[in-house]
């Protein structure tokens, strides 16, 4: 999605293979997810704009949980949604008969039915032992309350570092633009963390020399 709001060509494409999308906003998303008994956080352009108050359009909602709590999850939306399995593209429904995820780190869609735009983008993680694990570095392991943060809404959003990690692989414009803004705000140890993941990540990363900077 273009920051205007309009949707790019990679949007229409995806619109026409899978269908429209109306997601959901954090607070919309807090109700819906009232009663869970499992953690459950943000990720992505909204944990940024949270962080930030830099408001741009998003074109889903990015809801994380543990893939251990897959099964609480399909009986939170039980006789409501509709939740599909997403593996790079491939779908299959997450129901009776398909009760597990492809991996513990795949995504699931969410919709009340096929005739209904998808409401939520969730992408699994895995843990180990119960502690967070990242999807990209098996070695960084840490405590859930370590790498989220809570707003003044009780809402639970990524660590922006750990996002901005995640987004300089696409670099896209929103991907940009959520690196400016949150890029003055970061601790300096939060700064130092992003600068050597995504050194790690491609040592010839367009985003290094922006990281650079004091």
């Amino acid at each position: 999605m273009n920051l205007d709001g309009t949707p790019d060509h990679e949007d229409i494409e995806f619109f026409d293979r899978y269908g429209p999308w109306q997601p959901l906003g954090p607070v919309e998303l807090q109700t819906l997810m009232d009663g869970f008994p499992a953690p459950w956080w943000i990720v992505g352009g909204h944990a940024i704009e949270a962080f930030t108050g830099a408001r741009r359009p998003h074109e889903d909602v990015d809801l994380v949980i543990f893939a251990r709590h897959v099964p609480e999850l399909r009986e939170h939306f039980r006789d409501r949604y509709h939740l599909w399995s997403n593996d790079g593209g491939t779908l299959r429904p997450l129901d009776d008969r398909f009760p597990d995820p492809f991996h513990d780190r795949s995504q699931i869609w969410v919709r009340k039915n096929a005739r209904s735009p998808w409401i939520i983008d969730c992408p699994i993680n895995p843990d180990v032992d119960g502690l967070w694990q990242s999807k990209r570095f098996d070695d960084h392991v840490a405590d859930l309350d370590e790498v989220t943060w809570f707003d003044d809404r009780g809402i639970r959003f990524q660590n922006p570092e750990i996002v901005l990690h995640y987004k300089a692989s696409a670099n896209r414009e929103k991907d940009r633009f959520d690196l400016e803004h949150a890029w003055p705000l970061l601790s300096d140890d939060k700064r130092q963390w992003l600068r050597d993941a995504v050194q790690r990540l491609d040592p010839d990363h367009p985003w290094n020399q922006r990281l650079a900077d004091a």
